[in-house]
């Protein structure tokens, strides 16, 4: 991967009761962070519980930290705790469903219960652009290559770039 978000201030963020308690590591986060990090991204990692507040919370502390770009890995699915798509919704200015119908598609060629996945993508009226991975390894795996061909770009965009 070229280093095409050389200096952007990406948070990815893991959204896990287990992992936030420190009952089981991180596996998605890591893999995200890795790819980011290749893409030259200067990022900063988070580990939070289950929940809209504590999801809204996070996604907003890392906008006002001045990320550019807020990934975040576990709770989309149909689980009574996987809130992260609701805690994302009301802080999405402009809609992206390309993205998360991007990475439900590769995902579900390899594992069908993938296009259960919820997940939202979208910017803030600040201009960050949020984007919701399911958190198992292989959406983390998925959504690096995804991220790293539409991230770059998007960026460019909403500072003015040209199509």
């Amino acid at each position: 991967m070229s280093p095409d978000l050389a200096g952007v201030p990406v948070h990815v963020i893991t959204v896990s009761d287990r992992s936030a308690a420190g009952a089981r590591p991180d596996a998605s986060g890591p893999i995200l962070v890795e790819a980011l990090v290749a893409l030259g991204a200067e990022v900063t990692t988070r580990i939070v519980q289950d929940g809209i507040d504590s999801v809204r919370g996070a996604i907003r502390a890392a906008v006002e930290a001045g990320a550019r770009a807020v990934v975040t890995t576990g709770g989309t699915g149909l689980a009574p705790r996987d809130l992260t798509p609701e805690a994302t919704a009301p802080l999405l200015a402009r809609p992206l469903p390309g993205v998360g119908e991007r990475l439900r598609a590769v995902d579900a060629e390899a594992v069908p219960t993938a296009a259960l996945s919820r997940g939202l993508a979208g910017v803030t009226a600040e201009g960050v652009v949020v984007v919701n991975v399911a958190g198992s390894t292989g959406a983390a795996r998925s959504a690096a290559a995804v991220l790293g061909a539409v991230l770059p770009h998007a960026l460019a965009q909403l500072a003015g770039g040209d199509h």
